[in-house]
């Protein structure tokens, strides 16, 4: 029996660690197919109102496809329970036809006033152009993106994560690969063109791991479109809200001149990414064997608070990297276009947007908890609140500090966004979470701030952004913090 329980472990384990190395390797691929089309927009179109049009259409899909991000969550501690009756495939279907009830008028009215939408969102008529000319491919990409994470929640239920991995890493491969081909003879729109391919290649990709893995088993589940629907609506709005405060930053920033917009996007990409390669990558695999742990506020603020130490050690470091040489890095990889004060625009942008990274690690893992352990009735209020707070928000801190002062609004919103789904998982949730972040959020800050600020006092930019990552490094290495120590000993015993 000792044998057999250590060979468990060690199992469960490597499982644990295969599924996060194949989930991370999937959200890293995606961010960087994302980035290298980012990097081939800025170099062919640089910096326009037409640009300014496209990304803030863009920011729209974005606003949908992290939707489906959430939706993948909420949907998993359902699609898990199902599987354990042996009734998956029909609680599967029943949720795709709930979800095409509202999918296909949406794209539709989407479609059908395009235009107005698109003057809505921009603020100069070539702006809108581009918008208009977009917005149809987005739209239905978004909403495919919406139906393929539903597929890969059945899957991750079954424990398979490599096929979804695979789909969305590689739809934004293929997305890269349409763009580049095709945007000197078409324009921006390829882009858009080739998000549409990325949805068709993941809703491939997963369909066909469904149907060859087998084991959906018999059962019934009833269609209950009403209840799902509900389930999707309100699970999906506080993620949907918190991408319309970025929309509503885009907005406020054409007020700031041509050419802010795409300034504001690509910051926004990048603090993004970072996010996304770490704690989207971790939330995505812990849904399924928490919802069967069946964990309480302390399990649920662990695992937060464990997954902030691992994502936080990189997000910081990045922070220091761009704090020094920023402008450097954003005018080598972007072009001449964001070369010189615009790109040190651009790099002093990410620096802003730490404290949005830092709480939206923390959102992004505490969030899904909800459903894992059946809560929140809240989310709809709350995300409203959050629509009405970002406005009034976002624009006086636009006018005290430009672009900065809204990367500031977007931090500050998203941090009462993630008390509210603190607070509704449960009071002594709140406690334990904030001091637990905010701790590791100080530790590991203040060693990026002495590392990378001793450095450059004694360095050039360049040569002090290279010593502190390194020193930052070593000193973590060396002294391996209780706090690091444990997270990645839990992650690593999580299946």
């Amino acid at each position: 029996m000792p044998g057999g329980r250590a060979k468990s472990i060690r199992t469960t384990r490597k499982s644990a660690v295969r599924s996060g190395v194949l989930t991370g390797l999937g959200v890293v691929l995606s961010s960087a197919a994302a980035a290298g089309a980012a990097v081939l927009l800025a170099h062919k179109f640089g910096r326009t109102a037409a640009t300014d049009g496209f990304l803030t259409a863009y920011g729209l899909y974005i606003v949908l496809v992290l939707g489906a991000q959430a939706f993948r969550l909420v949907v998993a501690p359902d699609l898990t329970r199902a599987a354990d009756e042996d009734r998956l495939g029909a609680e599967l279907r029943a949720y795709a036809i709930s979800f095409a009830l509202v999918a296909i008028p949406a794209v539709v009215l989407v479609i059908a006033f395009r235009g107005p939408i698109a003057d809505a969102i921009t603020a100069t008529s070539p702006a809108a152009h581009e918008a208009e000319t977009a917005l149809p491919y987005f739209v239905v990409g978004a909403f495919g993106q919406l139906l393929a994470a539903l597929l890969a929640s059945a899957l991750a239920a079954r424990g398979s994560y490599g096929a979804a991995a695979l789909a969305f890493g590689g739809g934004s491969v293929a997305a890269l690969v349409v763009f580049a081909a095709l945007a000197d003879s078409h324009g921006l729109v390829a882009l858009a063109w080739g998000i549409a391919v990325n949805t068709a290649f993941a809703l491939a990709v997963t369909g066909a791991r469904l149907l060859t893995i087998g084991g959906l088993g018999h059962g019934r589940a009833e269609l209950a479109p009403r209840r799902r629907l509900w389930w999707l609506v309100r699970g999906t709005a506080l993620p949907i809200a918190l991408q319309g405060i970025y929309v509503i930053a885009l907005r406020l920033a054409a007020g700031l001149g041509v050419g802010s917009q795409t300034t504001l996007s690509y910051g926004y990409v990048i603090a993004a990414t970072l996010v996304a390669a770490t704690a989207s990558a971790l939330a995505l695999i812990s849904s399924v064997p928490l919802t069967r742990r069946e964990p309480d506020a302390g399990a649920v603020a662990e695992h937060v608070v464990h997954t902030a130490w691992l994502s936080l050690t990189l997000i910081l470091a990045a922070a220091g990297v761009f704090a020094l040489v920023g402008g450097e890095i954003v005018g080598a990889l972007l072009g001449p276009a964001y070369s010189g004060e615009v790109g040190s625009e651009l790099g002093r942008l990410v620096v802003w947007l730490t404290p949005w990274m830092v709480v939206t690690v923390a959102f992004t893992v505490a969030y899904p908890m909800l459903f894992v352990v059946g809560r929140g009735r809240g989310l709809v209020p709350l995300a409203a609140g959050t629509l009405l707070v970002q406005v009034p928000l976002a624009w006086g801190l636009r006018e005290a500090w430009g672009l900065n002062g809204i990367a500031l609004a977007l931090g500050i919103t998203t941090a009462l966004a993630l008390v509210g789904v603190l607070v509704e998982l449960s009071v002594r949730m709140l406690e334990l979470t904030l001091v637990g972040v905010v701790r590791a959020a100080l530790s590991l800050g203040g060693l990026a701030v002495v590392t990378f600020g001793a450095a450059w006092l004694l360095l050039g930019d360049l040569a002090a952004a290279l010593a502190g990552l390194a020193v930052y490094a070593a000193i973590l290495a060396l002294v391996r913090p209780p706090g690091l120590r444990h997270a990645w000993a839990y992650v690593r015993a999580l299946h």
